[in-house]
Order: structure tokens, then sequence, then C-alpha cells
């Protein structure tokens, strides 16, 4: 199934108000992209347009019910914060681009780069506290101290030949997994989930996230720049220690005396190393890692009490985020 048509699904199981409120996210991210400035909103418009399916904004809408008004500005709120990321990362990897576009850092420089950054973050905090729910604000502040910390860890690693699986699926939980689960349980508490819920569609949330990055180290392998909208073997040029890397160096002892920052200094060296890689069965394995978490996200909430619409639909965005591997 491809991306659009998963997203289609999501949207059919999810209901016509999910599709209503997904378009009022858009038409507010436009109006945040677009309030301060014209140089600024153009770079912040930019990077909305690169957004993706918006999968942050549907896991709240769908663990939150699309009656309320909370959610809508949750939604927008996480959006807001994972473009945010996208682009300080952008400056710290020197990435050209991201999805297939130029990024604010090849197109206005790496001063325009970092204002659009700390403009969207900030707006995010914005958005978010029209609501008036601290907890809500909380939540957000707890996912964007666990970025934070994922990036301090992960520039820590770089190049690192010590770097276990257990250690990055604790950079995964920091730099991923946690905004899909605050995500979720932003929408649970905008909606008025108990304590119970909350934890339940939170804990849903962190399981799809260490899957959605696995699998995105998986495609860093495996897929074409066209498909993924990076050169193959970006991660391996900027030092970034993956599962799939992981797994091959315990299989081939070649590669476990690899020094990564010699051996991978430009696209030509990372694309063969890509193919070592796989030649290792090392990313199955990974992707074998990301069914299990889908599995274990989808079994916690068996005792969730959710309307079948929505429950399907939650269990459509699980699936779909293996499912763009295949």
């Amino acid at each position: 199934m491809t991306a659009v048509a998963q997203l289609s699904s999501v949207l059919e199981a999810g209901g016509p108000e999910l599709a209503r409120r997904l378009q009022g996210t858009e038409v507010r991210l436009s109006e945040v992209a677009e309030s301060h400035g014209a140089e600024l909103a153009g770079h912040a418009s930019g990077t909305l347009a690169a957004g993706g399916k918006r999968l942050r904004p549907i896991l709240v809408f769908l663990c939150g019910g699309t009656g309320a008004e909370g959610p809508l500005a949750a939604a927008v709120a996480v959006e807001l914060l994972h473009m945010a990321t996208l682009v300080h990362d952008d400056v710290l990897d020197q990435a050209s681009l991201r999805r297939g576009r130029p990024t604010v850092l090849a197109t206005g420089g790496r001063h325009a780069a970092t204002a659009t950054g700390d403009f969207l973050f900030s707006r995010a905090f914005a958005e978010l506290a029209a609501t008036r729910s601290a907890a809500a604000v909380r939540a957000l502040s707890a996912a964007s101290s666990a970025l934070a910390r994922g990036e301090l860890m992960q520039r820590a690693d770089a190049w690192s030949v010590d770097v276990t699986s257990e250690r990055y699926l604790e950079r995964c939980e920091l730099k991923t997994a946690s905004l899909f689960s605050q995500a979720c349980r932003l929408g649970a508490i905008l909606g008025d989930a108990s304590k119970a819920s909350r934890d339940a569609l939170g804990g849903f949330g962190r399981r799809v996230g260490l899957a959605f990055q696995i699998l995105d180290d998986v495609l860093d392998v495996s897929g074409p720049a066209e498909r993924t909208g990076k050169h193959r073997g970006t991660d391996l040029l900027d030092g970034t220690v993956t599962l799939p890397l992981i797994v091959a160096r315990g299989r081939d002892a070649e590669l476990e005396r690899m020094d990564l920052r010699a051996a991978v200094t430009d696209p030509a060296q990372a694309d063969a190393l890509c193919e070592r890689i796989a030649a290792t069965g090392a990313l199955g394995v990974a992707r074998s890692e990301a069914l299990g978490h889908v599995a274990e996200a989808k079994a916690g909430l068996v005792d969730v009490e959710l309307p079948p619409g929505r429950r399907k639909a939650l269990d459509l965005v699980a699936d779909g985020v293996v499912e763009r591997y295949a």
C-alpha cells in the first residue's frame, strides 16, 4: 500500500470529522507561518510544505476525539515543534535536502535556518498555551526536553563503535518516540480521557514512534533518494550509528573493525557500505524489531475504550509505519 493510500484509509476510518480537523490544522499552520514578516514567512511556509503526512496531528485527533476544540491547538503545536526540530537538525547535519526539497539552510543560510527553527519552536508553545491546560503544556515540554537530550546523545555517539542496540533504542525514545507519545497523550488530556487511557495511548505512541525511527534508519540504507528525499547512506556520512549498522557489525568482522569516520567520506563510499550492511541481513532484523513494536502498540490498546472507527484508524497508522518500508 502506498503512503497516499494508507493515509486515505486512515482518514476513511477516522471519519469526515478527522479530515475536517486536519484541514483546519493546515489552515492554522499556514497562518502561523505567515504571521511574522515576508522573509520568515517564506522559510517557515517552505518548511511546513515539506512536512509529510502530519502523523503527529493525526495521533492527537485520534487519541482525543474530534469534537472538542483543544486538540486542534495541540495538533498545530505538535507539528510546529516537529518542524522546528527538523530545521535545526538540518543545520547540525549541513543537509541540503529534506524530503526532496531544499532545506532552509540551503536556501537561506545558517542564520535564517536557526531563526526559523526558533520561531516554529516558540509558536508551538504559544499555540498550546491557548488551551489553558497546564498538563498539556507539561506534556509538550517533556517532549521538547527529550528531543534536546536525544540530539546531544546522537552527537556524543557520532562515529562510535561502542554504540549498543540498547543505547540506540534509548536515543530513538528521546529523538522520535517521545513526540509520538506526547502527541497521543495531548489528545487524551484535552479530550478528558482517564489517566489509564492517557497512559495507554501514550504507550501506543511510544511504540509507534520507535518503529517509525527504526524503519527510517532502514530506509536510509535501503531506499533510493527519489523515495526518501535524501541521499542513500546520509546517516553513515554524518556518523550516525543506527540499528542496521549495529546488527551488521555483529555479523561482519571487517565491519566491526571498520573506522567509520575514515571509511565513509563521500556518497559513493556510503552507498557501498549500504550494500555491505544489506548483505548481512541486518535490514530484516531491524524490520522485525519494528514489527514487534507495532504489534505491542496495537496490543496495548485492547482495554482502552475507543469508538471502532478511531481504533481502526490507530491500527492503520501503526501498520503504515512499517508498510512504507515494503
